[in-house]
């Protein structure tokens, strides 16, 4: 037999010309290895992925579009934006989509610089209600150069309240409005927002970094048909490497590529191109759709068992992938709760809640996801067990150690990664 051609480095190599960071490397498959993980934002990248991750395409000075580059010799990494773009496409059903943004917040940033111009009014939902740093946070660009009026939820249902949004819209003749969030576990009416949006000529920019994979899987409603720009992330619940994307409207596509590149980046990222192509493909497929399915259902079974056990979910439970629980009648705050929890091999994190009293580095609650224990085929039984150990660990310090070992054999016997080959 011939040998296999070069695709890229391996561990060994990496072990032998760097032991330090190959042992961090280990460490940190021990760590995935040893515990549960219920960060709503974070997933386990398929072998296929972190194959093309690992890759030569690394090298590759890309700068511009499939076709249209600053630079020689880019025709085969042509081939993987072009499969990456088509297949997104497909995916979601959108007639334009690109794929070069290094993340969630850059995607943002670019729909941003797109359609509106610095001083400009945009209404999105408030980041202690759920949204995002990137939604008009003071300490970001958005809260910085543009002028942000923020809608919430209501106090007696924690839900999005769409009448406040339009009395907001109306008064402020916003010129974009962002629907989407980090911290909010219902179901969003895109077709509501749209018609606010059409009411007082505004952009609709839908964000739905956290929720993409559901939508890919149909395990939600879409939000491509109702908005005009739409950013997500391609790391959390649809599996793949971390990065972002813009879809839009054909209307706008030579307005995103062009504030994508040359205005806020350089040359893509095209080892992460191709790892998007290839994520995309795994989501094309059937096995996908139950996946996303299984993510709303774990989600679910882990909220009411935390509810059994006296932890209130925001809002009454989910219809997501995630769930934001008030722990103020546990007595404990949200930071002491992501600690005991660490502590005892489940990773989650500390979140505030609408109309929180503690402060963010505090909070009232925390922040449960299920993409990434689905990924490792968990399913209701299992999120009944992992609700009992962050109650029992959250309530009792004394019960970290046995919960520990819980945790780890839950988690081995769940294997997402090989420890060996």
């Amino acid at each position: 037999m011939g040998a296999e051609p070069y695709y890229g480095p391996d561990f060994g190599l990496l072990q032998r010309q760097d032991p330090e960071i190959a042992q961090i490397l280990t460490d940190e498959l021990d760590r995935l290895c040893d515990g549960i993980q219920l960060i709503a934002s974070e997933n386990f990248a398929s072998p296929a992925v972190l194959a093309a991750l690992g890759s030569t395409l690394t090298n590759k000075y890309a700068e511009g579009y499939p076709g249209r580059r600053y630079y020689a010799g880019c025709e085969v990494v042509d081939r993987a934006e072009r499969l990456a773009i088509d297949r997104a496409r497909r995916l979601f059903g959108a007639e334009h989509v690109n794929v070069q943004p290094h993340s969630g917040a850059s995607a943002n940033l670019a729909a941003y610089a797109a359609l509106l111009q610095p001083g400009d009014t945009v209404l999105a939902m408030a980041l202690p209600h759920g949204g995002h740093l990137t939604h008009g946070s003071k300490v970001n660009f958005s809260g910085r150069w543009f002028g942000v009026v923020a809608y919430g939820v209501r106090r007696d249902t924690e839900l999005i309240d769409y009448d406040e949004v339009r009395e907001l819209a109306l008064r402020h003749q916003p010129k974009m409005i962002i629907c989407g969030a980090t911290a909010y576990p219902r179901q969003i009416d895109f077709a509501a927002f749209r018609g606010i949006a059409d009411e007082v000529g505004a952009w609709l920019l839908a964000d739905i970094a956290h929720t993409v994979g559901l939508m890919a899987g149909r395990a939600l409603p879409s939000a491509v048909p109702y908005a005009d720009v739409v950013t997500f992330t391609t790391h959390k619940a649809l599996r793949g490497p971390r990065g972002g994307g813009i879809m839009c409207t054909e209307e706008l596509a030579d307005k995103i590529d062009r504030a994508v590149f040359p205005f806020i980046q350089g040359g893509p990222l095209m080892h992460a191109v191709a790892a998007k192509a290839v994520a995309f493909g795994e989501a094309l497929r059937p096995e996908f759709a139950e996946y996303a399915r299984q993510v709303v259902a774990n989600a679910q079974v882990l909220a009411d068992g935390l509810a059994a056990e006296g932890m209130r979910p925001v809002s009454g439970g989910t219809d997501s992938h995630l769930a934001l629980v008030d722990l103020r009648d546990t007595g404990i705050s949200g930071a002491v709760a992501e600690h005991r929890c660490a502590s005892a091999g489940i990773t989650l994190n500390r979140n505030a809640i609408p109309y929180d009293p503690e402060p963010p580095t505090v909070t009232s609650g925390i922040r449960v996801g299920t993409p990434c224990v689905t990924t490792q085929g968990m399913g209701g039984e299992e999120m009944k067990e992992v609700a009992s150990m962050v109650a029992q660990v959250i309530r009792n310090p004394d019960a970290v150690e046995e919960t520990r070992v819980r945790a780890r054999e839950l988690a081995r016997a769940h294997q997402i990664y090989p420890r060996e080959l």
